[in-house]
């Protein structure tokens, strides 16, 4: 048995969301699975999502840059065990996730695909043991104000403190991939070519913009980044 996790809080994603990772995750991970949503309003998600609430977690305030997922790190997790997956709202799954279980490594994340030199990850989608690295959660906890001075966001964060402490690793860089960076094609043809998956792709990650509503419209919010209607995102989200 394997844990699949997500995270909900606020007014930015509607049960939808937690209702169609869940679909996806039910097509494209075969192993035994249990799929928990922690949220603050558990009203309307499918049957077969386990509903938690939000973990305990103090945030001193400012931007909101996901900081809360530093509190899927706590001991015990509610009665969670053994190897769980992160997974963001909204991504897209497009293959089978069996093999983010079996790759080797003591907690992986995606390399960030902007500056692939630095050891921060995306934490779009991460890997580990229920109930372990709970130094992360208590640190912040205690330093809350110093690390949002030393660190911009919570990827950052946990990225450096595992690097730190030699337990950081990362996805092959084929598997998690961004919409943006790999599935469009660079400026000027962008405007021409539309986007397609990757060859080796399972998950296609949406940061920004273009949000996978936005992908299937093809609505573009920027001039550079011309996005054609995407009907792929939609044969998978969901």
């Amino acid at each position: 048995m394997v844990n699949v996790i997500c995270m909900r809080w606020g007014t930015k994603f509607g049960p939808e969301y937690p209702n169609r990772l869940h679909a996806m995750v039910s097509r494209h991970l075969k192993r035994p699975h249990r799929f928990i949503c922690m949220t603050d309003d558990a009203q309307g998600m499918s049957a077969g999502i386990e509903a938690r609430p939000l973990p305990d977690f103090d945030d001193p305030g400012g931007p909101e840059r996901g900081w809360r997922k530093i509190s899927t790190f706590r001991r015990p997790l509610f009665d969670l065990v053994g190897p769980t997956l992160f997974l963001d709202l909204d991504i897209v799954i497009v293959d089978s996730i069996d093999c983010l279980f079996d790759h080797p490594g003591e907690f992986l994340i995606i390399k960030d695909w902007v500056r692939p030199w630095r050891p921060t990850g995306n934490s779009s989608v991460y890997r580990f043991e229920a109930g372990a690295h709970p130094e992360l959660l208590d640190r912040f906890q205690r330093e809350a104000a110093q690390v949002r001075r030393e660190v911009r966001n919570e990827q950052e964060y946990i990225s450096r403190e595992l690097h730190n402490a030699g337990k950081l690793g990362y996805w092959p860089a084929e598997w998690c991939v961004s919409f943006k960076y790999r599935c469009m094609a660079k400026f000027p043809m962008n405007r021409w070519v539309k986007p397609s998956i990757p060859q080796g792709a399972k998950i296609v990650v949406f940061h920004g913009h273009p949000t996978p509503r936005e992908a299937m419209d093809g609505v573009t919010t920027k001039f550079t980044r011309h996005v054609h209607p995407t009907p792929w995102v939609a044969q998978h989200w969901g």
